[in-house]
């Protein structure tokens, strides 16, 4: 729905889980099929605790932009505290960082593994705070607010943002 350009760094895969709901009226979701669940590394039988995520994330983005959560969630704290990660050191240049902790060579971790090392990379780069839900009650999809004072309300400004003011508007009017 969105025109804006993806979230920056570990963020857009937040962003892309987020968004998979696609109608939140209709409950249309895209992690219904393989193809999308491959995306993030998911099976049939992960599906429960994927959406319980998207949805605890759903929530603290609403919470970024002063809106109360969409309905009852585990806390996104809870959530990431079982998250296996580990701290990662470059040997060239000394830089730290948090990275999902890997069950098998070569693998990238579990979802919420990979979504906590974001969220944690994020709080370091000052991008968490800006990183927000639309606050259109048939949308709250993810966005990622560059405004710059910060105080984005839609997803999309040409569909969100007109609803909204034209809503407005006619209220005006009666």
């Amino acid at each position: 729905m969105s025109e804006r350009s993806p979230a920056p760094g570990g963020l857009e895969l937040v962003e892309a889980l987020v968004n998979t709901l696609l109608d939140i009226e209709t409950g249309a979701d895209s992690l219904d099929t393989p193809e999308n669940r491959a995306r993030f590394g998911l099976t049939e039988d992960d599906l429960p605790a994927a959406r319980e995520l998207r949805e605890s994330l759903r929530a603290a983005l609403l919470a970024h932009a002063g809106h109360p959560p969409h309905r009852a969630v585990t806390p996104l704290g809870e959530l990431l505290a079982a998250a296996p990660l580990v701290v990662t050191v470059d040997a060239a240049d000394g830089a730290a960082g948090l990275a999902p902790a890997c069950s098998a060579p070569g693998g990238e971790g579990s979802l919420t593994a990979r979504v906590a090392a974001a969220v944690a990379q994020a709080l370091v780069d000052g991008t968490w705070s800006r990183f927000k839900a639309c606050e259109a009650p048939d949308c709250h999809w993810a966005y990622y607010d560059r405004s710059p004072a910060g105080r984005g309300r839609w997803c999309s400004m040409q569909v969100c943002g007109a609803r909204a003011k034209m809503r407005r508007y006619r209220a005006k009017d009666s």
